[in-house]
């Protein structure tokens, strides 16, 4: 498992995901799969409330495994944040941006199945 020098970098690529948190339980949002060779930029997160008239709570973490299901330990990126109605709520920013290295991902918690939406912008470097 190496991630690779980002001074001397063969490609970097701009990319956005996203995921429709339609349980409950941890959700991966992004994961960099172990011996990769790349890590990921994350340059904005945010959440999206899609209910028109109820606030909804989110959770998201980073956790140590490519999977979030198998991972042994996380770290809290936000913890319980109350999403209103109709709104959104950014998480991580380019000011607050993160590498996301190999056999890691960021996962989401949804206080309500169905009602969040999570985006996320990165930069995949190798």
């Amino acid at each position: 498992m190496a991630a690779p020098n980002i001074v001397n970098i063969s490609t970097l690529t701009g990319k956005t995901t996203y995921v429709n948190l339609t349980t409950t339980g941890s959700t991966s949002v992004l994961s960099n799969a172990s011996g990769s060779n790349r890590v990921y930029k994350i340059n904005s997160l945010f959440v999206s409330n899609t209910d028109t008239s109820n606030a909804v709570n989110i959770t998201v973490n980073y956790y140590d495994s490519a999977s979030v299901s198998a991972a042994t330990t996380s770290g809290s990126l936000a913890g319980t944040i109350t999403v209103p109605a109709k709104s959104n709520l950014v998480i991580l920013d380019k000011s607050t941006a993160l590498y996301l290295e190999e056999n890691d991902a960021i996962g989401a918690i949804a206080g309500t199945a169905a009602k969040l939406t999570v985006v996320c912008s990165y930069e995949d470097i190798g």
